[in-house]
């Protein structure tokens, strides 16, 4: 064997063990918990086919920086590595929203320039770990509903209209709530509440709103749809960061889905339609388990 064929050999030796130690994986999920004391997080990842199924995990970052203004909720890509010792994420970055069509790229734009315009009203949507202010609604059976009486429970929360054309924003929405009362079907009522919100109060009203509901639940007390007069309504939404006004006969408005604590505190805000109702539901246990 000559000098050059042993060479060339011991090139691809050394590569092959390379390639074995230091496995990297490109992977995206929806953070549910972050520890920087510990130097990790928890996400609940998309697939990867021949690699990974959809899970929950726990994975180590190396760089503390990384996790930064990182927050549960946030959907973010990264480059998961298996070195043959420890595995860990890297190179985090956090998405944006993705995918949208012409009407809602414009009321995302519109979003900013309102938040330049009105910095006060923008001032009035809750943050991360604040406190959500009380609001009362009705909800499908004509129950008011006020979210200082959801004390010690979970809420999960989203935002839609009945008559919806697009069945990738309200439709997918009320689908990732009902993934929730599928997942979590033994702790509703008890420690998980869903609310959805109706932004179109002047037609999501009486038995057409009951009928709408009875579509996804059969128990109206673990799973409120919420109306009321156009102002509460307006005002419930500002909360989270909703905007909406009609569009062309429709309702435009923005994708949110929020999580709220035990302790009345947001936990989660969520915002356009990418994660899916099993990642919802990962986030809301995490959330439920916190002592």
């Amino acid at each position: 064997m000559t000098r050059a064929v042993v060479a060339v050999a011991m090139a691809c030796a050394v590569a092959c063990v390379v390639n074995a130690a230091d496995d990297r994986h490109l992977m995206k999920g929806v953070v549910l918990s972050v520890d920087r004391a510990a130097h990790s997080m928890v996400v609940s990842t998309e697939a990867v086919p021949g690699f990974m199924a959809a899970m929950a995990m726990a994975m180590d970052v190396r760089e503390p920086a990384a996790l930064d203004g990182l927050m549960p909720g946030a959907r973010i890509e990264f480059v998961y590595v298996v070195d043959g010792k420890s595995p860990y994420a890297e190179k985090i970055r956090v998405l944006g929203i993705e995918n949208l069509d012409r009407k809602q790229l414009e009321l995302q734009r519109l979003k900013v320039l309102n938040a330049i315009a009105n910095p006060a009203a923008a001032d009035r949507v809750v943050r991360i770990g604040q406190p959500v202010p009380d609001f009362a609604l009705t909800d499908q059976v004509g129950q008011r509903v006020t979210l200082s009486s959801l004390s010690g429970k979970v809420v999960a929360l989203t935002f839609g209209y009945m008559r919806c054309p697009n069945p990738a924003y309200c439709f997918r929405l009320a689908s990732n709530l009902g993934q929730v009362q599928k997942q979590l079907k033994d702790k509703l009522g008890r420690e998980v509440i869903l609310l959805t919100i109706l932004l179109d109060p002047e037609h999501d009203q009486r038995q057409a709103l009951l009928d709408y509901a009875r579509v996804w639940t059969s128990d109206p007390l673990t799973w409120h749809f919420l109306t009321g007069p156009a102002p509460d309504v307006r005002r419930a939404a500002g909360l989270f960061g909703v905007e909406y006004w009609k569009d062309e006969g429709a309702v435009l408005h923005s994708l949110n889905t929020a999580v709220i604590d035990r302790q009345g505190k947001l936990a989660a805000n969520l915002s356009g339609n990418e994660f899916t109702g099993g990642q919802l539901a990962d986030l809301v246990t995490t959330i439920v388990n916190r002592r």
